[in-house]
């Protein structure tokens, strides 16, 4: 209560209404796995199209494992997400056993390590052929931006300038920056001297010479204020810089100003880097559990998967089953994790994978999908049709369902864009059996196409057997999670629960409005309990406790729909 003292009026701010509760977002997805290129080990960046991918981690083009080709699973489900309705994406990229950077030499000559300039990929990686390919390129070029006075460009800090032979910093004494007799011989220059600014640009282009990133207007001084060993370093100012170049400058200890310049010119222009690779086997256990780790911390995330792990052997494919399992049943991460079946699996090997995984967090898909493949555009000797594991689409197929009517509505029934075939076709027999087991199977159907044609989790428990029902209250709790945190310390009496009831009544009223629960009135479709003589005795009041209790109908999917037809005769219904 508010001290009055002194004699006056006294405006007061109240809440005349109970705090309200704001639904989630439920279409947010992460991926682990491997991919061309990218920043492994920090917060992933956000992706909203596949673009965004393709900035921060490389295309479509194979990887190399153990010196065998490999489809690039992971972008390829990463561009299914995007084209089956998905529009905010987080990668955490983990690398394959081994995986080593690729590097060039520019300065041949250097005379030791201290004197070398070199180019190396920001991270691991490599080309098809990581020995005679080059995973990306670099090149270099050295320009002369404006020709001005010399006494007058003084003034202008941190810039190399050219003066026939002689190079000094703009705005710092000439006699200190530069080497041997250039500066005296700068000094001796008057005003009427004519100098020239000399920057250096950059373009890094992958393997197809598509241009990653392009950088302009870089000083080869550490006075510069975008100084080449800065902004193309290892720790690059800008953030961006650090995820979206995907090459590093590293320069010897002893590398000056006029050394970088003389490297840079003596050079070809163009540097091949070399030498890396996707690794010789998959990335190591501990790898995937700091990846999901990583995607622990974005709360965002709703939806886990990883494209592409189970084309590894069965024993590896397995473990990261379970191990995105494990992080979506992680306590208050309100996920639910998608997995896929290995692929060419015949219906009785499915079976016997399911046998070993029984979970109301996660859902699991059947068989693989047949795609077009972008590859073989631009390459003869690629396949024109490539299977892919069919996590990417279907983690798409939920944003675009929960986009559309809402996460409440079964994300099955549903078309599959981008599929031309199935790695194997399910009959209708087929599915009788793997159905009521939780696999949800992905069919071809007459006139109506390749559709997602199953909604259960992994679950053996008969009140979580339906995927709209785990991933609807997933999203209720978080709801009212995140938006309760108001009243934690909050006096634990009366007023406090009439307002955490009034809260969550008027949010769920909402949702029973949007068909999302069952009954001809709010009573009937929910009720909260918040009071002393319902949910609380003294035990939870002095232990600090408040608890409410919420009950609500939730719609499940019309998984069998029955018409009973037979004869009947006239006037049988009067």
């Amino acid at each position: 209560m508010p001290e009055y003292l002194a004699p006056g009026v006294y405006p007061e701010e109240v809440s005349l209404r109970p705090k309200s509760i704001e639904g989630v977002g439920t279409s947010t997805t992460g991926f682990v796995g491997m991919t061309g290129r990218g920043p492994t080990g920090i917060t992933p960046p956000l992706l909203t199209c596949f673009a965004d991918f393709e900035l921060y981690y490389g295309g479509l083009d194979n990887l190399s494992i153990g010196g065998k080709s490999a489809t690039n699973y992971l972008a390829h489900g990463a561009r299914a997400f995007f084209d089956n309705g998905g529009s905010r994406l987080y990668v955490a990229r983990v690398l394959g056993a081994n995986a080593k950077p690729g590097g060039v030499l520019i300065n041949t000559d250097a005379a030791d390590e201290d004197h070398k300039v070199t180019f190396a990929a920001r991270t691991p990686g490599g080309a098809a052929d990581p020995v005679t390919h080059a995973n990306f390129s670099v090149q270099l070029a050295l320009s002369k931006l404006a020709t001005t006075k010399a006494l007058a460009m003084r003034q202008d800090p941190g810039t190399l300038v050219n003066s026939g032979a002689d190079y000094f910093v703009m705005g710092t004494d000439p006699l200190k920056t530069t080497a041997g007799d250039n500066g005296a011989a700068f000094k001796a220059l008057d005003d009427k001297a004519q100098v020239s600014i000399v920057t250096l640009s950059a373009v890094m282009r992958d393997a197809s010479g598509a241009v990653v990133a392009e950088y302009a207007g870089l000083g080869l001084d550490p006075a510069h204020a975008r100084y080449a060993g800065l902004v193309l370093g290892p720790t690059p100012p800008n953030t961006r810089d650090a995820l979206t170049n995907p090459v590093v400058l590293n320069l010897g200890s002893k590398v000056d100003t006029f050394g970088l310049r003389a490297a840079i010119e003596k050079g070809s222009g163009t540097y091949a880097l070399s030498g890396g690779s996707d690794g010789d086997g998959p990335p190591a256990d501990t790898d995937w559990d700091n990846a999901l780790n990583l995607l622990l911390g974005l709360e965002d995330i709703s939806i886990i998967a990883a494209p592409g792990s189970s084309s590894f052997e069965r024993a590896t494919s397995d473990s990261i089953n379970q191990k995105l399992i494990g992080s979506a049943e992680t306590r208050r991460a309100y996920r639910i994790a998608v997995l896929d079946t290995p692929p060419s699996m015949e219906p009785n090997d499915v079976r016997d994978l399911k046998s070993a995984l029984d979970s109301k967090y996660a859902a699991l898909y059947y068989p693989w999908i047949v795609v077009a493949n972008p590859l073989a555009s631009t390459d003869p000797t690629q396949p024109s049709t490539i299977a892919l594991p069919p996590s990417g689409f279907v983690c798409g197929i939920y944003a675009r369902t929960d986009i559309q009517r809402g996460v409440f509505k079964p994300p099955a029934n549903e078309t599959v864009t981008g599929a031309i075939g199935l790695q194997r076709d399910v009959r209708f027999g087929e599915q009788e059996v793997l159905n009521p087991l939780g696999i949800n199977c992905i069919r071809s159907l007459p006139n109506r196409g390749f559709r997602v044609w199953g909604a259960r989790t992994l679950s053996s428990d008969p009140d979580w057997t339906y995927v709209n029902v785990r991933r609807y209250f997933l999203y209720l709790e978080a709801s009212i999670d995140q938006s309760s945190q108001w009243a934690v310390f909050e006096p634990n009496g009366p007023p406090l629960w009439r307002q955490v009831r009034g809260a969550i009544i008027d949010f769920l009223r909402n949702e029973w409005i949007s068909g999302a629960l069952i009954g001809a009135t709010p009573k009937e479709a929910f009720y909260v309990l918040c009071d002393r003589s319902t949910t609380m005795s003294q035990n939870d009041l002095d232990n600090g406790r408040m608890i409410c209790e919420i009950g609500v109908v939730v719609v499940k999917p019309a998984e069998f729909v029955i018409f009973r037809i037979g004869q009947t005769t006239i006037g049988a219904r009067d």
